[in-house]
């Protein structure tokens, strides 16, 4: 039976990812800080929940014993630096540490279109520059000449949309409430993905990653078939939801400044707002494949299209 340890196994992607390794003869082991969150995975076959704080560098080396494979989804969309540097940077370095010591065979990294391990300081927000930082740290990790060490993938995908996404759903509630949506960004490209697509890519790339010796690390770009501008994305979630007969609401495009006043608003009410400023700095990039290096079809998969997907979930 093979081991699997996936650290950010309870969020929206992570429920899918365990879902197929699990349904592939996977063992798998969820991190989690309370079992409780963790619940909705106990059905699963082979799957089994462990508590832990993944930032305990001396757990998490624990953890990944006797383990083959680590897959780490664990990330934030907003915070400030030191967030940021905390779960983004100094976890996959723990991460690399631990791996190495344990002689951990493979390890599958989610990171994000727009991230450049080669010049991290070069993307425009904090939130792809430390996706950037921990790209790099685990491929100095895997290029330390080390013969323990492991072979790396490291996944950048797209906006990743499915049922139970904050992304289309968020676009079509607001809609529910609001006489117009106000957008900033809203000539911002994306090239959203299926969030079954890209469990299926961690499960290819875990198939993939067992030569003995080969540790060049590989990086995907994880995007579906289309690119959309926010604009049409918000647009779309009405007509798909069905709100208003399918022509939602009137989107009304803000400047720059007034969008980041809206999100320096935003930030100041209770929970995690819809927009933050660094969420802003990073549409100053599109969110789109480059083109340069391997996709899905790398890995044998199909990249699913948008519209008939989101269709089903949210008309309900």
């Amino acid at each position: 039976m093979k081991n699997v340890l996936v650290l950010g196994g309870t969020g929206f992607v992570g429920a899918h990812v365990c879902e197929k390794l699990a349904h592939q003869d996977w063992h798998v082991t969820v991190s989690t800080r309370r079992r409780s969150n963790a619940r909705h995975l106990l059905h699963l076959p082979l799957v089994s929940v462990m508590e832990m704080d993944v930032h305990d560098e001396a757990a998490l080396t624990r953890a990944v014993v006797d383990q083959e494979a680590v897959v780490n989804l664990v990330a934030i969309l907003q915070g400030n630096l030191a967030a940021f540097e905390k779960v983004h940077v100094a976890l996959p370095q723990k991460l690399a540490r631990a791996c190495v010591a344990a002689g951990v065979k493979t390890l599958v990294h989610i990171s994000a279109v727009g991230a450049d391990a080669g010049q991290p300081q070069s993307a425009p927000s904090m939130y792809l520059r430390s996706k950037g930082q921990a790209e790099a740290a685990l491929m100095q990790a895997v290029n330390a000449s080390n013969p323990r060490a492991f072979a790396l993938t490291i996944l950048r995908p797209s906006v990743i949309f499915g049922a139970g996404d904050k992304f289309l759903n968020v676009f079509a509630r607001l809609q529910r409430v609001l006489p117009f949506m106000p957008l900033a960004c809203a000539d911002a490209r994306f090239q959203p993905v299926w969030v079954g697509d890209v469990a299926s890519a961690v499960l290819r790339s875990l198939e993939c990653n067992t030569v003995p010796g080969d540790h060049a690390p590989r990086v995907l770009e994880l995007c579906g078939p289309d690119i959309f501008t926010l604009r049409e994305l918000v647009q779309l979630a009405a007509q798909l939801s069905g709100i208003r007969q399918g022509r939602g609401r009137p989107v009304i495009a803000l400047p720059t400044w007034l969008g980041r006043l809206q999100a320096a608003l935003m930030s100041l009410a209770p929970g995690e707002p819809v927009m933050s400023r660094d969420n802003l700095d990073s549409m100053a990039v599109d969110n789109v494949a480059t083109g340069k290096l391997p996709g899905l079809a790398s890995l044998g998969i199909t990249a699913s299209a948008l519209e008939p997907i989101a269709r089903a979930y949210l008309k309900r």
